[in-house]
């Protein structure tokens, strides 16, 4: 009995993983339509904004075209900034990255919160 327990709660907590890592893989310009998903994107970073060196203040940066077209923007906390090997607003500008999370909207448009260095991925 013991055994099938053991197997049961395996399986279930394998299923369960399995189940919260799926992301969706779509285009930059498909994200409006993706809120509330776990997304993977690849595009280009086309520049960004950190708004300064006060405590709490984000960094900003602008997914498959410049702002104010953007259709995707990313939030850095300044706690998740500071992860980063250099200034992310720099770093990233004009490369080609995979971006992993979850899309919200902020001010009605996409936005994606990243919570640690491993959701953006330089690309090839």
């Amino acid at each position: 009995m013991n055994k099938i327990l053991v197997l049961w709660l395996c399986s279930t907590s394998i299923f369960c993983c399995l189940k919260v890592s799926a992301q969706t893989v779509i285009k930059v310009d498909e994200v409006a339509q993706h809120v509330g998903d776990s997304v993977k994107i690849t595009t280009k970073i086309y520049g960004g904004r950190y708004f300064g060196q006060s405590p709490g203040t984000p960094t900003l940066l602008n997914a498959g075209a410049e702002y104010p077209k953007s259709p995707l923007t990313l939030y850095i906390s300044a706690a998740v900034r500071s992860k980063f090997a250099s200034a992310p607003e720099e770093m990233y500008k004009g490369k080609d990255v995979v971006i992993i999370g979850k899309v919200i909207l902020f001010k009605n448009k996409p936005e994606i919160v990243i919570y640690g260095v491993g959701q953006i991925l330089m690309g090839k």
